[in-house]
C-alpha cells in the first residue's frame, strides 16, 4: 500500500503542478511532501483522500473547483481503470479508487509467497540493535510493572527483526546495591536460617519478604539504614560473610524471577550483572577525573558538571569511594559494546528514569565513546491496577506471578462458562495461552509513552479490543479452514469414486479442481470476483500489513500492531456474519474467498508473533 499511495501520491502532485502552469500560477512552494493523505470516512468514498484547502490560496479559486478539475485531469491522462484506479472529486477533496483486482492479486499472491516472513520490512537491514528491558533487583519478585516493561521489550525485539535488524536482547541484573544490602541484612536479623524450601515460598518472594520486613525495621530503628550502607560498603571490600550472603540471596531470586520469564514468555540472549561490570564504570569515571573531565569536591565526591546540557550537577562516585546507579550503568554500556559492537541500544525503561538516560549518554560522550550517540531510552509510563500505585518497600506492589495464576484461573473460568473446555484440546494450555494473550495484549495496546490502568476482567474477555478476542478470530478462521479442507477431501473422495464408473466425469469443472486451483496459485480471474465493500476493506487492511510492521518498527511502538489486529479481526468478524464465505453455487467465488481467508489467518499469525499472542487453532 506504500508504493500505490507514493504512485497516487506523485500522481496528484504533478496534476496540480500542471494546473497551475497551465495558469501561470507560482508552482515554487510545492512539494509532494506537503500533500495529506488521508482514510476516507467510508469505504465506498475511496481508498485515499486528499484535502486541497493548501492550494486554495495558489489557485484563487474553491478547492472544490481544484478537486473537479484534478480528477478530470488525473483521469484523462491515467486511465479510469485497469492497473491505473481513478481519482474522484469529493468536495474540496481529491479521493482515490484504488484499482482492486489488481491490488488483491498482488497481496494474495505475496502472502502466499511469503507466509510468515509477510510483512517483513527493510527498515533495518543489517542493522545491529540491541534491546535491553526487564532489569529487576535480586531484592524482590517481578511486579506489574516489570510486566509491561518485558511485554514492550520482548515485543519491540521482535518488531526490530522483522524490520530486518540483527537484533540481541539482553537483561541486566541489579544485583549489588544499598537496596540488595538492605533485604540482606533483614534476613541476617530476622530470618533465624529459615530457606524458602522450608517456608514452601517461590524463592524470589521469599527475599521480596525481607525487603519489606527492612522497610517497617528501619521505621523503629533509626541505625537500620547506616548498617545497609555499611554492608554495602563490606561486601565492595570482598567481605566473605557479606558475599557468601549475597551468593545465596542472589541465587534465590534469580532462580524464582526466570521460572517467571518462562511462564511469560520471555527471553534473553545474555544476561549482565551490575556486580561484574559496576568495577569498570568506577575505573573510567577515575580516568575522566585525571582527564579533568569530572571533578572532585572537598569531601572526596566525584562529581559531573551537566552544565553544558543546561543541567547542574550529578554524583558519580560517593565519598567513600562506592558506586551509584550511573556509575555501574556507565560499565555496562562499555561492556556490552565490547561484546557486540552495536548500532543501536535501545533501553526500555519507565520515563521517571528520562533524568538518568539522559546524563548517562552524555556521560559516555564526554567520555569520548563514539557510539554513545547511538544510544536511544524507550520511556514508558506507569501501570496499576484500578485500586491505585504500587509501593514495593510496604508490600503493596502487584506480584506479577500472582496476576499471571489470576489471569490462568479467569481464563478457565471463561473456556468453562462457555462449555468449550472439551473442545479446546489441551485445557491447561489453552488457558495458559489465553491467559498470555490477555496480559500482553492489554499492556501492548496502549502507547508505551502513556500511563495505563490493567483491569484483569477487561483483559480476559472474549469480546471487545482484548487478546483473547483476537484469539478467538484466528481459531474460528483456523477451523473454518478445517471444515472447508475437509469438504473438499470428500468431494475428491466422491469424484474419484465416480471417475472409477464413468468416463466421463468433467472434473474441470468440479468443486475440487476449482478450489484447489487456487491454493498454490492465486489468479487474476479469482482476484476480480473479491469486490464487495467488506472483501475491499479486507484486503486493503491485508496490503497495508508491511506498512504497518515499518511504522512500528520506526516508532518502536508496538500499539500499532495491536492496532491493526483488532482493525482486521473486526473486519473479519462482519465479513464472516454477514457472508457466506464458504457457501454457494459459484465454486470460484468460494475458492477466491477462501484464499481470502487463509490470507487474513496467516496475517493475523504473523502479527500475534509481534505482540506476544499465542495463536490457537481452536478455543
Amino acid at each position: 500500500m506504500k508504493d500505490i499511495r507514493n504512485l497516487w501520491a506523485g500522481r496528484v502532485f504533478k496534476g496540480l503542478k500542471s494546473l497551475a502552469e497551465s495558469k501561470s500560477l507560482d508552482t515554487s512552494a510545492f512539494s509532494q511532501e506537503s500533500l495529506v493523505l488521508q482514510k476516507p470516512p467510508k469505504p465506498e468514498m475511496g481508498d485515499i483522500a486528499i484535502p486541497l484547502f493548501p492550494f486554495a490560496k495558489v489557485f484563487r479559486t474553491a478547492p472544490q473547483k481544484i478537486s473537479q478539475d484534478l480528477a478530470d485531469y488525473i483521469n484523462s491522462r491515467y486511465g479510469t481503470g485497469g492497473s491505473s484506479g481513478r481519482a474522484a472529486a469529493a468536495g474540496p477533496y481529491i479521493n482515490i479508487f484504488i484499482d482492486l483486482p489488481q491490488l488483491t492479486l498482488s497481496t494474495i499472491r505475496s502472502i502466499e509467497e511469503l507466509s510468515s516472513e509477510y510483512g517483513n520490512t527493510e527498515l533495518y537491514k543489517n542493522k545491529k540493535i540491541m534491546i535491553e528491558f526487564s532489569c529487576p533487583n535480586t531484592n524482590k519478585p517481578l511486579h506489574l510493572g516489570h510486566l509491561r516493561n518485558d511485554a514492550i521489550g520482548e515485543s519491540v525485539a521482535r518488531i526490530c527483526k522483522a524490520n530486518g535488524a540483527d537484533v540481541r536482547k539482553v537483561n541486566l541484573i541489579n544485583d549489588r546495591g544499598v537496596h540488595i544490602c538492605k533485604s540482606m541484612l533483614a534476613y541476617r536479623e530476622f530470618g533465624e536460617g529459615s530457606t524458602p524450601e522450608k517456608e514452601n515460598i517461590k524463592s524470589d518472594h521469599f527475599v521480596g519478604k525481607y525487603y519489606v520486613k527492612f522497610s517497617q525495621w528501619a521505621k523503629e530503628d533509626p541505625s537500620a539504614d547506616k548498617r545497609a550502607q555499611d554492608m554495602l560498603k563490606a561486601w565492595e571490600a570482598g567481605d566473605p560473610e557479606v558475599t557468601a550472603l549475597w551468593r545465596k540471596m542472589n541465587a534465590w531470586t534469580v532462580e524464582g524471577i526466570e521460572e517467571t520469564y518462562r511462564k511469560t514468555g520471555v527471553s534473553f540472549d545474555d544476561t549482565y550483572y551490575e556486580s561484574r561490570t559496576y568495577a569498570e564504570g568506577r575505573e573510567e569515571v577515575l580516568k575522566g577525573l585525571e582527564q579533568g573531565t569530572f571533578y572532585k569536591d572537598e569531601e572526596g565526591t566525584v562529581w559531573a558538571d551537566l552544565s553544558e546540557i543546561d543541567l547542574d550537577k550529578k554524583v558519580l562516585l560517593r565519598r567513600d569511594g562506592t558506586s551509584l546507579y550511573l556509575t555501574q550503568d556507565i560499565g555496562t554500556a562499555i561492556t556490552r559494546h565490547r561484546d557486540w559492537p552495536f548500532q543501536e541500544l535501545v533501553y526500555v525503561v519507565g520515563s521517571e528514569q528520562r533524568y538518568h538516560f539522559q546524563v548517562l549518554f552524555y556521560i559516555l560522550q564526554k567520555l569520548g565513546f563514539s557510539w554513545a550517540d547511538d544510544l536511544h531510552h524507550l520511556s514508558y509510563g506507569m501501570v496499576n491496577l484500578p485500586e491505585g500505585k504500587m509501593k514495593s518497600r510496604e508490600g503493596t506492589v502487584v506480584d506479577a506471578d500472582d496476576l499471571v495464576e489470576e489471569l490462568h484461573r479467569m481464563a478457565k473460568e471463561e473456556i468453562q462458562q462457555k462449555n468449550r473446555e472439551h473442545e479446546v484440546g489441551d485445557f491447561e494450555k489453552t488457558s495458559e495461552a489465553v491467559a498470555l494473550a490477555a496480559l500482553n495484549y492489554y499492556l501492548l495496546q496502549v502507547n508505551p509513552n502513556k500511563d495505563m490502568v490493567f483491569n484483569p476482567k477487561e483483559s480476559i474477555s472474549f469480546n471487545g479490543n482484548t487478546g483473547p478476542y483476537l484469539q478467538y478470530m484466528g481459531a474460528r478462521i483456523s477451523n473454518m479452514m478445517k471444515k472447508f479442507k475437509q469438504k473438499l477431501d470428500n468431494e475428491k473422495v466422491n469424484a474419484e469414486g465416480s471417475a472409477a464408473e464413468s468416463s466421463s466425469v468433467h472434473t474441470s469443472s468440479s468443486f475440487v479442481t476449482s478450489v484447489e486451483s487456487s491454493g498454490a496459485s492465486f489468479t487474476e480471474d479469482l482476484a476480480a470476483l473479491l469486490e464487495l465493500p467488506e472483501e475491499r476493506e479486507l484486503i486493503k487492511l491485508l496490503a497495508e500489513y508491511p506498512d504497518t510492521v515499518f511504522q512500528a518498527g520506526k516508532e518502536l511502538n508496538p500499539s500499532i500492531i495491536t492496532s491493526y489486529l483488532y482493525d482486521l479481526s473486526k473486519s473479519f468478524s462482519r465479513y464472516y456474519h454477514d457472508i457466506p464465505i464458504m457457501k454457494g453455487s459459484d465454486k470460484k467465488l468460494v475458492s477466491a474467498r477462501a484464499a481470502l481467508s487463509r490470507g487474513i489467518l496467516q496475517v493475523l499469525k504473523n502479527a500475534y508473533h509481534l505482540v506476544g499472542i499465542p495463536f490457537l487453532e481452536s478455543m
